[in-house]
């Protein structure tokens, strides 16, 4: 069993994807969309993207970085799938899923799942831009309204000559909202000829468990879930295995969360403060801590203030002798 660390836009950037995958338990990862109009993308917004292309498309403890595309206009695409190509990704892949309208008004994401045939054309002219040794995969929802076309999409996806198919197991109009229909996957996982991995509303081991086993597939991806529990998809794999695991605690989790927004402070004077509260309202679904800080730094702007906040939660809840060590780990650069 493979774990992916699905794409978030604004959400999972590079820092974000080295934290998490840095926890252990992911096997790829891939970046936000970057949007392909009718022009040539220049080298360095897929670099802006992907800063893991100067160190070979790979995360910093070694986890491979796709670089995705979303668009609908066939001819850039593939110009735009062979400009990236020269950067040498680990991958290319191809975002039909995206339900924000925004997106979808701009022939974008999950719009394109009523046009099985184009779908497949995109996939296509990817495949065909760029060299056989780079992996190309899709990933898809259940349809658009329905899933009247979900085995027209797979077959035309596969025909494209893609090498993986990711499905959420919702629709465009389902959005996010539960549940995700993991059973409608099966039919699709049994006879493609090309890994099919589930995806959507897997927040815990026992959810991976049922996701895969409704699913058919060998394989899952985690979004939302993998920003509640940061050592996810290591538990997931260790319960996969028959393995004994230990979760993380309260305190360790808020080290890495503090680690993370200080190596982020050169940013917008704002990220931190809005970072960290997006942050913790994942974390309250995990771990009921994370309610009461949000509580405290929901008002605050200042990263200073934030900071504050956070460091003195973290100092107190852990006995004094080990606050110091956990303190000095959570300006660790990611």
């Amino acid at each position: 069993m493979r774990i992916l660390l699905a794409p978030m836009e604004g959400v999972i950037d590079a820092q974000m994807r080295a934290v998490l995958t840095g926890l252990g338990g992911y096997d790829r990862c891939v970046t936000e969309f970057i949007r392909v109009t009718e022009q040539i993308i220049p080298d360095h917004v897929f670099h802006r993207f992907s800063p893991e292309l100067k160190q070979g498309g790979l995360t910093p403890s070694g986890v491979p970085v796709y670089l995705q595309l979303l668009g609908g206009n066939i001819k850039y695409m593939g110009l735009n799938a062979a400009s990236a190509a020269k950067l040498e990704p680990q991958g290319i892949d191809i975002n039909f899923g995206c339900p924000s309208k925004t997106v979808n008004n701009s022939d974008g994401g999950s719009v394109l799942l009523r046009e099985p045939q184009r779908v497949g054309e995109i996939v296509k002219a990817v495949r065909d831009a760029v060299d056989p040794s780079i992996s190309v995969t899709a990933k898809i929802r259940l349809g658009f309204a329905n899933s009247d076309l979900l085995e027209d999409l797979a077959d035309k996806v596969i025909a494209g000559g893609a090498s993986e198919l990711a499905i959420h197991a919702r629709t465009k109009e389902d959005r996010y909202k539960p549940p995700a229909y993991w059973n409608k996957v099966k039919s699709i996982a049994d006879r493609s000829t090309i890994p099919v991995i589930i995806n959507g509303e897997i927040w815990n081991p026992e959810q991976a468990g049922t996701a895969l086993g409704e699913s058919g597939c060998n394989d899952l991806m985690l979004g939302r879930g993998a920003l509640a529990c940061l050592d996810l998809a290591a538990n997931i794999q260790a319960q996969q295995n028959g393995q004994a695991y230990t979760a993380m605690t309260w305190p360790e989790v808020l080290t890495v969360v503090v680690g993370y927004l200080r190596s982020t402070e050169n940013r917008h004077p704002m990220f931190v403060s809005n970072r960290g509260k997006q942050w913790l309202v994942f974390l309250q679904m995990h771990y009921p801590e994370a309610k009461a800080v949000f509580h405290q730094v929901k008002r605050l702007k200042r990263a200073a203030d934030v900071f504050a906040v956070l460091e003195t939660n973290l100092a107190a809840s852990l006995p004094l002798t080990q606050s110091p060590s956990l303190i000095k780990l959570s300006t660790k650069a990611y």
